[in-house]
């Protein structure tokens, strides 16, 4: 009688577990992400001509690098056909800022035609852009110094440097003598003096930044300030607006829905530090792990959607609003200026902490170092309805027809993230334990102090001739 009545209740509870489970899948895949197709380029004044023939393009693409001299400003136009005009909307000053290295085929595929289309669409007065190119082997410098003319053949104002040492040259160099010269260089695993990846990168970032503040300074009409900074990657973004037929979409405007860059310059009504875009390599998989960290400073749990251990980041990002986060990049991030003009800039840890295998992303500190990123200022926010990639592949499946994640993506996201939440717990302890160990044992030598202690993970990376290297 008893085994009778142990097998009723096991039955019962295995149909409560599945009703469970099957409430449980519908609910997560029910979630709506908006689904958009862009519009055709409508080719209608000498500019957009212009450009046309410049940029032999699929609009919604982009990516980037850096080169040259100073210019000046240009261009607007028309808006594509394909649907109702967008509405007037008063357009921010913005500074654009991008650092480039090897990415000839990104540049001339997607990148250069999206950031003409972002001078198009927002005008010549709006706008400063300044790229610095960096050692780069491939057609990056000529497609770099083509832009540069037709800049300035447009009137766009803007700094594109394009240096001529590689990282091989910088490499060989070795470090300097006395303190001054070795910063940037550890003794590696390897057993000799290794360039650090981190400095360097930030190093590049602010002679990008420079321009910002050198026309703050100039005198009479020639002043120029700016509300936002734009950083972006070697990325496919799109600036021409696209079209989506789903009247569920929050953002359709009678069928029109706005481009990235005006979206995510919207996040919470411009009212943050920073807020970034999510960016792809592969279409199911975050890219820039590095720096980013969720609302408790944890870094991304998984690389899968919905990718964090916090209950607020994940909550939001899985109804697809604006995301709290302490930190992240991806790809396309737009910074409130004020900061940059009162000194913030890029950096990496000490070096001497760096020795301990710790290491953090400059893009990462960038935030930890703002002071409108914490809970008294306006926040950072991850916008995840702007998704840019470094492949048309990738591309093609986060900003495709359809839903994005896929329900399958949902599915397996969603369960992935409650697995690791789970099981994980030895491996991210283990890790924090390890870096915190290491910040002790430096704070008790050298007397340091880090405050982005939250972006630190245990790893070292040093610059190698054609990339970098974990060591």
């Amino acid at each position: 009688m008893m085994l009778l009545t142990s097998r009723r209740w096991f039955r019962v509870a295995v149909v409560i577990a599945a009703f469970v489970v099957v409430v449980d899948l519908l609910l997560t895949v029910r979630v709506y992400t908006p689904g958009a197709k862009l519009a055709p380029l409508h080719v209608s004044s000498p500019l957009d001509r212009e450009i046309a023939s410049h940029a032999s393009l699929n609009f919604g693409s982009g990516g980037g690098n850096t080169t040259a001299e100073a210019g000046s400003s240009g261009g607007n136009g028309e808006g594509g056909k394909g649907g109702k005009k967008v509405k007037e909307r008063e357009k921010e000053k913005l500074y654009i800022a991008s650092i480039h290295w090897n990415d000839a085929e990104i540049l001339s595929s997607h990148w250069i035609p999206a950031l003409l289309d972002l001078v198009r669409e927002y005008g010549k007065e709006n706008l400063f852009i300044s790229i610095l190119e960096s050692g780069s082997w491939d057609e990056a410098k000529d497609l770099l110094r083509s832009l540069d003319s037709l800049l300035g053949a447009l009137g766009v104002e803007r700094s594109i440097v394009l240096e001529d040492g590689t990282r091989e040259d910088d490499i060989a160099k070795g470090p300097g003598d006395g303190e001054e010269g070795k910063k940037g260089w550890v003794w590696g695993t390897r057993g000799k003096m290794e360039m650090r990846r981190v400095p360097y990168l930030a190093a590049a970032r602010n002679r990008a930044m420079m321009p910002l503040k050198e026309l703050g300074m100039r005198e009479g009409e020639g002043r120029r300030v700016f509300e936002k900074v734009v950083w972006l990657n070697d990325v496919i973004f799109t600036v021409r607006p696209l079209y989506t037929t789903s009247p569920k979409c929050p953002q359709d405007l009678h069928g029109l829905q706005a481009d990235q860059v005006t979206t995510l310059l919207a996040t919470r009504n411009g009212s943050y530090a920073a807020t970034c875009a999510l960016d792809f390599s592969v279409a199911n998989k975050l890219y820039d792990s590095f720096a980013v960290r969720d609302s408790l400073g944890l870094p991304a749990l998984t690389l899968l959607w919905p990718y964090f251990a916090s209950p607020t980041s994940r909550s939001a990002i899985l109804n697809y609003a604006p995301t709290p986060v302490r930190s992240c990049w991806n790809g396309l991030v737009i910074f409130d200026s004020a900061p940059f003009y009162s000194g913030l800039e890029f950096r990496g840890i000490d070096d001497s902490l760096a020795q301990k295998h710790v290491e953090a992303s400059e893009c990462c500190l960038i935030h930890s170092d703002n002071v409108l990123s914490g809970e008294e200022g306006k926040g950072v926010w991850i916008n995840p309805n702007v998704r840019v990639a470094y492949n048309p592949e990738a591309n093609g499946k986060v900003n495709g027809e359809g839903e994005w994640p896929t329900s399958y993506g949902k599915v397996g996201g969603v369960w992935a993230n409650r697995w690791h939440l789970t099981t994980g717990w030895y491996l991210r302890w283990k890790e924090k334990w390890v870096v915190d160990r290491a910040v002790k044992r430096w704070a008790d030598e050298e007397g340091g102090r880090e405050e982005g202690k939250w972006c630190l993970a245990d790893s070292m990376q040093v610059l190698v001739d054609n990339g970098w290297a974990h060591i």
